[in-house]
């Protein structure tokens, strides 16, 4: 039986670039020339990425995204996202197709794309693109490995099909007009970028063909979903669905249906009830193709310092630049001042969860110095009484002019000590972002501060070596040992 099944895949792998043309009908076949000038340009440029050169920063920032993803995979693997996921696929567990991170287990790619997306995005800990208002990381790198493994795709292979999974996804959201497409349409911009970014990632690693690309997005359009209903969920578990599981699940099915030999609309972007009129009909389709193979969008992707949520990010910054310059203690400060956007404060004012409540971690800065992973996603020092005292001195004010610079998470904290000292440091490029991007050094710092407690040190320095030599890895595969919890 396994024979077969091997035997099957290697037909599948070796066919996949000409199966769909022997399998169509003639009238079928026909149709192939009517895809319009965006689907063409943009499912030749998918057909041709696992064969092209990556620009050399284009290979070195994939390659920290990478890190960083399966850093934040690891680290939530206790988490309730991470815990229901694994509770989940545990009834999927035998096929050795693709591991789930930080398990024992080995499933089949699509199981282990949605659980591997869940454990990433377990946390408000892995990247993010502001301009796009997505998460691709969580996306793409749990479907680039679960199809990569699936097929034993090289290294480079895999860093080009990251590359090409944050390309395609965000600029689906961005010709939708970004940020205000969620607002208007209610519709989860992470979600619908998210399928876009996993199918891509999942279909280079397939190395499908043109034509085949155009029916993966046929059949990711079909599979897009997600409303913004998630913000009211209270353990972040339908969250990391809508933001990861989901997305990267579709995605991969709809790469894997079409190797598989299913055939679908030629340009799902055009022509009658497209997918552009069904979801955002002031859309600009040229966006969709705009400086592919110049702008990587890899480089406008933000990696975060604190595992904290995003609109948490430009405070602590801010407050690390006061508490390093003025030196000053917990019993000095009378109060603090956190000025934030409208839009950003909501999502962060009071909240029960310790790494998305703002007044929770300025306060848990004010007295650690710092904040790290463990400390951030403790929930019984929320009930600390020192803590409470310092929280208390916390005042979060939405400022409409901040609004305006959004997607930029611009912060201004203001600390008032008590001999009646006024200090004011205002953040308007996060640490992380394209503006003010972290080294490697750093990276891989907060890489082991993630992985380090769940491994060891020993096994973290050694997957943290692997990750950053990927180009030199000849099959995906031999990644598994090192990504499995001993």
């Amino acid at each position: 039986m396994q024979s077969h099944k091997v035997s099957r895949r290697s037909l599948l792998r070796c066919a996949g670039g000409t199966l769909a043309a022997f399998v169509l009908p003639r009238s079928a076949r026909a149709l192939v020339q009517n895809a319009g000038p965006v689907m063409t340009t943009l499912s030749g440029h998918m057909a041709a990425a696992a064969g092209r050169a990556l620009p050399p920063e284009v290979m070195a920032s994939a390659k920290l995204h990478v890190l960083d993803t399966l850093a934040a995979m690891i680290s939530g693997i206790d988490l309730p996202p991470a815990v229901a996921a694994i509770r989940f696929v545990r009834g999927y567990d035998g096929s050795r197709e693709s591991t789930v991170v930080g398990t024992s287990i080995t499933c089949g790619a699509i199981d282990a794309a949605m659980t591997n997306g869940m454990l990433a995005h377990s946390d408000e800990t892995d990247d993010s693109h502001a301009p796009s208002q997505s998460h691709p990381g969580c996306v793409v790198i749990p479907a680039a490995l679960a199809v990569g493994e699936q097929f034993g795709i090289h290294g480079t292979q895999f860093l080009r099909a990251v590359a090409l999974g944050y390309d395609v996804g965000t600029r689906v959201t961005l010709a939708f007009g970004g940020a205000r497409f969620q607002t208007e349409t209610h519709h989860d911009s992470h979600a619908t970028a998210g399928v876009f970014c996993a199918a891509a990632a999942a279909a280079c690693a397939a190395n499908l063909n043109s034509q085949q690309m155009k029916w993966v997005l046929d059949y990711t359009a079909q599979q897009t979903a997600g409303i913004a209903a998630w913000k009211r969920d209270l353990e972040h578990i339908e969250k990391s669905f809508v933001f990861a599981g989901m997305p990267a699940r579709n995605g991969v099915t709809a790469a894997l249906l079409v190797l598989a030999g299913w055939t679908g609309v030629d340009d799902i972007l055009s022509g009658s009830d497209n997918f552009l009129m069904a979801f955002a009909p002031q859309a600009d389709p040229a966006v969709l193709i705009d400086k592919l193979g110049e702008r990587y969008e890899l480089l406008r992707t933000n990696i975060k310092k604190w595992s904290v949520g995003s609109p948490i990010q430009a405070p602590l910054d801010a407050m690390e630049v006061l508490l390093k310059k003025h030196s000053f203690r917990p019993e000095q400060v009378k109060k603090v001042v956190v000025r934030s956007a409208t839009q950003e404060a909501v999502i962060v004012d009071n909240r029960t969860m310790p790494d998305l409540c703002l007044q929770h971690m300025i306060a848990l800065m004010l007295i650690d110095g710092t904040a790290t992973f463990r400390a951030a996603h403790d929930q019984k020092r929320m009930q600390d009484p020192a803590i409470l005292h310092e929280r208390a001195k916390v005042e979060l004010i939405s400022d409409e002019a901040l609004d305006r610079l959004l997607p930029k998470r611009v912060a201004i904290v203001e600390v008032t000590l008590v001999d009646g000292s006024h200090l004011a440091e205002r953040v308007d490029a996060v640490r992380g972002t394209a503006e003010n991007p972290m080294t490697q050094d750093e990276v891989v710092a907060k890489a082991r501060d993630l992985i380090a407690p769940t491994f060891g040190r020993t096994a973290c320095g050694a997957l943290i070596d692997r990750l950053l030599t990927l180009e030199n890895v000849k099959n995906i595969r031999e990644l598994r040992p090192l990504l499995q919890r001993r």
